[in-house]
C-alpha cells in the first residue's frame, strides 16, 4: 500500500494569462518537496479543477508528477460528478504515474447513500489507482453516512478518507466503523492537531501551500506526539488558516504565494482576486506567522 504521513498541500494550479504556467507550477512542486511537504494533491478544490478542462486537468497532474520525479508521493485530484468523467481522471492519472487518487462525494447532483457506494465501487472496480474518499458536504452538497463509509471501506482499493465535515467526532467514528488501517487524513487546517491526536495520519492542507515548513513541522511534532510544540505551531499557523478563507478560495491563497514571487495571482471565474479586507486578513496573518515577505 502507498504510504500517506505528513503534511500534504492540495497544490493551487498557477495561471498566467488564462493558461497554466507550467514553469511556476514546476518551480512550486520543487519547492515543497524542499521545505518539507511529503506529498502533493494537484488537481483538488485548491487547485480549482472545477474549472479547469478535462484535459487541462489531466495535464496538470502529469505536470505535478513530472515534477515531482517520485520524490513524494502524487494524490491526484479525480472526482466528478460524473462516474464515467471520474473514471477518465484515474485512469488518465494512472497513465501520468500518480501514486493514488483523491475522489469527492458527487456534487450538485446529490446521489443517496447508494448512490455513492455505487459510484465509488464502480471507480474501485473498474479504476486503476487506490482512492481516497474526499467526504466535504460544504462543497459537495452530501455527506457520506459513516456507515456507508464503512462499506465502502471493505473494497481493497478503497484505502481512506479526507475527512471535511468539521466534526471532530466523526474521526473517532471512522476509526471504530472502518477499521484502524483505514486512512485518516485532516482536510481543514484548524482541525489538524485534533484530527491527528484521534487517530489520523495527515493533513491535505491549504495552508502548507503558503507555509510548507511550518505545517509540515506541525504535523509531525502531531504525528510524534509532541502536543505541546504541535500547539505552539497551532498557535502561529491559526490566524493563516482562517485569512486563506476571507475570500473565495484560492484567491486569499494565491494573494499570498503572489507576495513571494511563487505565482501570479491569477484565478477563474468566477473566483476573483481577493478583497483589500482579506489581502489585509493574510498580510497580517503572515507577519503573525512569522513568514511575511
Amino acid at each position: 500500500m502507498i504510504s500517506i504521513s505528513g503534511s500534504i498541500p492540495a497544490l493551487v494550479t498557477p495561471f498566467r494569462d488564462g493558461k497554466v504556467d507550467n514553469k511556476a507550477l514546476a518551480g512550486f512542486v520543487d519547492w515543497q518537496i524542499a521545505e518539507g511537504s511529503s506529498g502533493l494533491v494537484p488537481c483538488g478544490t485548491t487547485g480549482e479543477s472545477a474549472t479547469l478542462s478535462i484535459e487541462e486537468h489531466d495535464h496538470v497532474v502529469a505536470e505535478t508528477v513530472r515534477a515531482a520525479r517520485g520524490r513524494v508521493p502524487v494524490i491526484a485530484g479525480c472526482g466528478s460528478n460524473d462516474t464515467a468523467v471520474a473514471l477518465h481522471h484515474l485512469e488518465s492519472a494512472a497513465r501520468a504515474g500518480a501514486d493514488a487518487a483523491l475522489v469527492v462525494c458527487p456534487y450538485y447532483n446529490k446521489p443517496g447513500q447508494r448512490g455513492l457506494i455505487a459510484h465509488f465501487r464502480h471507480l474501485a472496480d473498474n479504476g486503476p489507482l487506490p482512492i481516497i474518499l474526499y467526504n466535504i458536504p460544504g462543497r459537495s452538497g452530501i455527506d457520506m453516512a459513516t456507515d456507508t463509509m464503512a462499506e465502502l471501506a471493505q473494497h481493497p482499493g478503497i484505502i481512506g478518507v479526507k475527512e471535511s465535515t468539521g466534526d471532530i467526532n466523526r474521526v473517532s467514528e471512522i476509526r471504530h466503523m472502518c477499521g484502524r488501517d483505514f486512512l485518516i487524513i485532516s482536510g481543514n487546517d484548524y482541525m489538524t492537531l485534533g484530527v491527528i491526536a484521534h487517530g489520523g495520519c495527515a493533513s491535505i492542507s491549504v495552508s502548507a501551500n503558503v507555509a510548507p515548513r511550518l505545517v509540515a513541522e506541525q504535523v509531525k511534532a502531531c504525528l510524534d506526539g509532541r502536543f505541546d510544540t504541535a500547539l505552539a505551531l497551532q498557535d502561529q499557523l491559526w490566524p493563516l488558516h482562517q485569512a486563506l478563507f476571507s475570500d473565495a478560495s484560492p484567491g486569499p491563497t494565491k494573494y499570498a504565494l503572489s507576495l513571494f514571487g511563487r505565482m501570479a495571482i491569477d484565478t477563474r471565474l468566477p473566483v476573483v482576486a481577493p478583497s483589500a479586507a482579506s489581502r489585509a486578513a493574510v498580510d497580517s496573518a503572515l507577519a503573525h506567522a512569522g513568514i511575511a515577505p
